[in-house]
């Protein structure tokens, strides 16, 4: 028989000690400390093993649960999977509770479904449900803090989806702390957790975050759910965002694109009416590319601007771009096509709010870079990405079939790419240019220098 041996523990960070101080050498807390007896240590069984692929632990793909939106069943990979555990996070104001009621209302019209919230009242989550004419028979709604009743509830039920609005302000008796401490948000995460799993219930969990945007609480969290979804929007943007930042039933990355409506949150289909809002007129400086973010190509549309300094250093400012790759590309264009903008500030944006974290930008920016120099417009049916390597060579990128393909889909006739990326046979109605070098794809573009 082991010997109880007392330890200590931060009521603020969660971190343990083995002796009591006034002030937690983790965190910094003051008075945090308290005292917790570790477990006997007794015999236990063998846990039983199942083989792999056995149809005692396998579930149908038929299984998952639609969640009613197309793009939120993407970027799920196919619909929410019976017994995960979904973490929903997302600025305040966002949609994130509009986003979970709608979907419970949907599968709470086959299934049993329960809606906790720790932050509305039941009038009130019923009035928002009117404002969206929603209504479920089988929709419970409960105003509880309290995590044992609402998995009680959950199991009396047989809930095909349980839904926590928000993991911030249920707590549980195992944690001695206030809800929102560290301990309690471990502590609720995990028996939410086990509930999903012994039971087969999905769990939704609506997370708050904090100002730099992530999810808040110990990142603990994230690795103890099945599934981590952010809500992103760009300010004063009516269209949203759903990232899957981690899936274990997925691919990460997929993105789902909604728009925010009197009626609630609309799925858009087709995400090129985004970010190709352009100007009737072409304008120097604009230009389509193709980028892949998740499973999907997107168009978005790119500008930049240079003019000329003023005075001090020459600025380099970047939106939804690097700043450091495209200081980069600027000594490439410089050295290996002969356009100098050491006197010239220079300004990048990409369109909608997105954030391009691959390398297909460079020759679109560059290319636009150039326009905007010399002030001439880019065809309104050009399309173009590729990679720039520093001795100016345009390298191929992944994916570029998709890319082609999507690009045509959406009504353009000319690209500019790499060699690499382009196709053997010609097509009838986009014609592919394949370039190998940076002075190439500019006089593809712009034509030949004056």
């Amino acid at each position: 028989m082991a010997r109880l041996n007392p330890i200590f523990v931060c009521t603020s960070c969660g971190g343990e000690t083995l002796k009591w101080q006034g002030q937690c050498p983790l965190c910094g807390e003051w008075n945090s400390l308290e005292q917790r007896t570790g477990a006997r240590a007794r015999a236990t069984a063998p846990a039983a093993a199942v083989a792999l692929g056995s149809a005692s632990g396998a579930a149908p793909a038929s299984a998952r649960l639609g969640s009613g939106a197309a793009e939120l069943d993407r970027v799920l990979g196919g619909g929410i999977v019976p017994g995960s555990v979904i973490l929903l996070g997302g600025d305040p104001g966002i949609g994130k509770s509009t986003l979970l009621l709608q979907v419970a209302a949907h599968i709470a019209a086959t299934r049993a479904v329960i809606y906790a919230s720790g932050e509305e009242s039941v009038a009130q989550v019923n009035l928002r449900a009117g404002r969206l004419n929603l209504s479920a028979a089988a929709l419970g709604l409960v105003a509880e803090t309290e995590l044992a009743a609402i998995l009680a509830l959950s199991a009396e039920r047989r809930a095909a989806l349980l839904v926590i609005d928000s993991i911030q302000t249920v707590q549980s008796a195992a944690a001695q702390t206030a809800a929102g401490a560290v301990s309690q948000l471990r502590e609720c995460t995990a028996e939410l957790v086990r509930h999903a799993k012994s039971t087969g219930t999905a769990v939704v969990i609506v997370g708050h975050v904090t100002k730099e945007g992530a999810i808040a609480g110990p990142r603990l969290l994230e690795h103890l759910v099945d599934t981590v979804l952010y809500f992103e929007s760009e300010a004063g943007s009516r269209y949203r965002i759903v990232r899957a930042t981690k899936n274990r039933f997925g691919a990460v990355n997929e993105l789902g694109f909604f728009a925010m409506t009197a009626s609630g949150l609309k799925e858009v289909k087709n995400p090129a009416a985004i970010f190709l809002a352009r100007a009737p007129e072409p304008a120097p400086g604009s230009i389509v590319t193709v980028t892949r973010d998740g499973g999907r190509p997107l168009l978005i549309e790119v500008q930049a601007l240079v003019d000329r300094m003023r005075f001090g250093a020459p600025r380099r400012i970047a939106q939804g771009l690097d700043a450091n790759r495209l200081a980069m590309l600027l000594a490439a264009v410089n050295r290996h096509a002969g356009i100098s903008l050491q006197e010239h500030d220079v300004f990048v944006n990409v369109v909608g709010g997105i954030e391009i974290a691959e390398t297909s930008w460079d020759l679109p920016v560059v290319i636009a870079l150039a326009s905007s120099l010399h002030g001439r417009a880019l065809p309104a049916e050009l399309v173009a990405f590729g990679e720039i390597g520093l001795t100016g060579e345009v390298r191929p990128v992944a994916y570029g079939d998709e890319r082609l393909r999507e690009a045509q889909a959406q009504g353009f006739r000319l690209a500019v790419v790499p060699q690499g990326n382009a196709p053997r046979k010609p097509g009838a109605e986009l014609r592919v240019v394949g370039v190998s070098r940076i002075a190439e794809a500019l006089e593809a573009a712009l034509g030949p220098r004056s």
